[in-house]
C-alpha cells in the first residue's frame, strides 16, 4: 500500500516539473518574484535590529534563523500544501469532486498531491542561504543533535500547515466560499517570522497551542541552537500528529455532507 501511495507521489511531482517545463519563461519570472518575496520579508527584522542588540532575549542571528525558517515553511506551504487544496475547494464548488471521489485511492491523498508548484524550489535554496548567514552571524554552526532535532521539528511543522489547510477546505463543504479564511490564515502566519517570546499574554497563548506558530520555527530555531528541551520536542512531535488525527476526523466528517453534480 505504502509503495503504491509512494508512486503515485512521483507521478505527480514528475507531472508538475514538466508542466514547469513547458513555460520556462513563468518558471524563471515566478524565480525572480520568490527572490524578492524573500528579501522583503527579512526587512522588518533588519529595521528592528538597526537600533538594538537582542528582541525579547534573541540576538540578530538568532532571530535570523527564525526567519529563514519562516521563508523555508512559507516555501513548503506555497509549493507543495496550497496548490493541491486550493484546486479541491473549486471542485466542492462546482460539484465535481465525484471525478475524484470515483479514483481507487484515498481522495484526501489524492487532492493533497494533485499539484505542485515546482518553481517553489527557489524558495528552499533562499532559506538555506538565509539559515546560513544566520549561523555565520552567529559565530558557530548546530550540532548533531540540534539538526536532527530540526528536521523532526520541520516534519512536524509541516505536517501542522498540512492539517490546518485540511481544516480550512474543510469548511468549503459547509460554506459557499473560505477565501476569507485561506487569507485569515496567511495573515496569521506572518506571525511566524518573529521569535514567540515577542508575544505577551493572549497572543503568546494563541500562537503556542491555538494557532501553533512557535511549533513551526521559532522551536526549530531554538533546536538548531541547542536551547530546545527534549520534553518540548517531544510534546511538539505528539502534538502535530493529534492535530493530524483530528483534521483527518474533520476531512472524512465533511465528505459525507458533500453533495455532487449528480446528486
Amino acid at each position: 500500500m505504502l509503495v503504491r501511495y509512494l508512486r503515485l507521489l512521483w507521478i505527480q511531482l514528475r507531472a508538475s516539473a514538466l508542466l514547469a517545463a513547458q513555460y520556462r519563461s513563468d518558471f524563471f519570472i515566478d524565480g525572480v518574484i520568490a527572490i524578492f518575496w524573500a528579501t522583503t520579508a527579512l526587512i522588518p527584522l533588519l529595521v528592528v535590529f538597526r537600533d538594538r542588540q537582542h528582541l525579547a532575549g534573541w540576538t540578530f542571528g538568532e532571530a535570523l534563523l527564525v526567519s529563514g525558517w519562516f521563508v523555508l515553511l512559507n516555501g513548503v506551504l506555497d509549493g507543495a500544501i496550497n496548490p493541491g487544496l486550493q484546486a479541491v475547494v473549486d471542485h466542492i464548488r462546482k460539484g465535481t469532486l465525484d471525478f475524484i471521489l470515483l479514483k481507487p485511492a484515498d481522495a484526501q491523498f489524492l487532492v493533497s498531491v494533485s499539484r505542485f508548484e515546482v518553481w517553489r524550489v527557489t524558495t528552499l535554496a533562499l532559506a538555506g542561504g538565509i539559515l546560513g548567514y544566520a549561523f555565520h552571524q552567529i559565530g558557530h554552526g548546530p550540532s548533531f543533535f540540534g539538526l536532527a532535532s530540526a528536521a523532526l521539528l520541520l516534519a512536524a511543522a509541516t505536517v501542522l500547515l498540512y492539517s490546518l489547510w485540511i481544516l480550512t477546505v474543510s469548511a468549503a463543504f459547509y460554506v459557499v466560499k473560505v477565501d476569507n479564511l485561506t487569507y485569515l490564515f496567511s495573515s496569521i502566519f506572518d506571525a511566524a517570522r518573529w521569535p514567540s517570546s515577542v508575544f505577551r499574554g493572549a497572543l503568546r497563548f494563541v500562537f503556542t497551542f491555538v494557532v501553533p506558530l512557535a511549533l513551526m520555527t521559532t522551536y526549530p530555531a531554538e533546536a538548531l541552537l541547542g536551547k530546545l528541551e527534549g520534553t518540548t520536542l517531544v510534546y511538539s512531535v505528539l502534538g502535530a500528529a493529534a492535530f493530524a488525527f483530528f483534521a483527518r476526523r474533520v476531512w472524512l466528517r465533511s465528505i459525507g455532507r458533500y453533495t455532487s453534480a449528480s446528486s
